[in-house]
């Protein structure tokens, strides 16, 4: 069940849905406007031949800052990490969608390519995806509005929340655009998963 703007007031009055800064004007009938922050990592050329999944990206990525005025330009095919300028939090019986807003879909700017989902138990600023498939470029403000964010209930409240120890959270708490951690789902050698039936 997807939440009403009267549902995600309630939620928000009772301290269980979090996001500061927030605006009334912001929410939506099923959904609240979220804003970009001002740090964007970009990916910058490298020695290496390829981005290989198992290695930290660390020497691939740089943060760079959009000022006041001056807005960054996101070219033809280009893509970017950015963040909400809002901080977010759900509670244990929550999941939320991070969606584009319509009206930069319609030039070609997209937030996010797979990454739209948040986890009951979230803390932190979510990351953009920020990909241009126009053929000119776009320019990106600080605070423009960038997506939006809709809630759906659970059936029941999760037992394992976003963060809970042995997890495996990555991004929990997270302030800025952060690289992939994909590198930490590779375990050593002696602790593959053994086959079903094996062991």
């Amino acid at each position: 069940m997807v939440l009403s703007d009267r549902t995600i007031k309630e939620e928000l009055a009772k301290g269980r849905i979090v996001i500061d800064p927030l605006s009334q004007d912001d929410i939506q009938p099923a959904s609240v406007d979220l804003r970009l922050d001002r740090k964007l990592l970009v990916f910058t050329h490298s020695r290496r031949p390829h981005i290989d999944v198992k290695k930290g990206l660390d020497d691939l990525t740089e943060i760079i800052e959009i000022d006041d005025e001056t807005p960054f330009i996101l070219h033809p095919g280009e893509f970017v990490l950015g963040s909400t300028l809002e901080h977010i939090e759900l509670p244990d019986d929550l999941v939320a969608r991070l969606e584009g807003k319509s009206s930069l879909g319609r030039i070609g700017l997209v937030i996010h390519s797979t990454a739209g989902f948040v986890d009951p138990g979230w803390k932190g600023h979510l990351t953009l995806e920020l990909s241009n498939l126009a053929r000119l470029p776009i320019t990106l403000y600080y605070g423009m509005k960038i997506g939006q964010i809709s809630y759906l209930r659970l059936t029941t409240p999760a037992d394992r929340l976003y963060g809970s120890d042995g997890l495996g959270s990555k991004y929990q708490g997270q302030t800025e655009p952060t690289a992939s951690r994909f590198s930490q789902e590779f375990p050593g050698p002696q602790t593959l998963p053994l086959p079903l039936g094996e062991g």
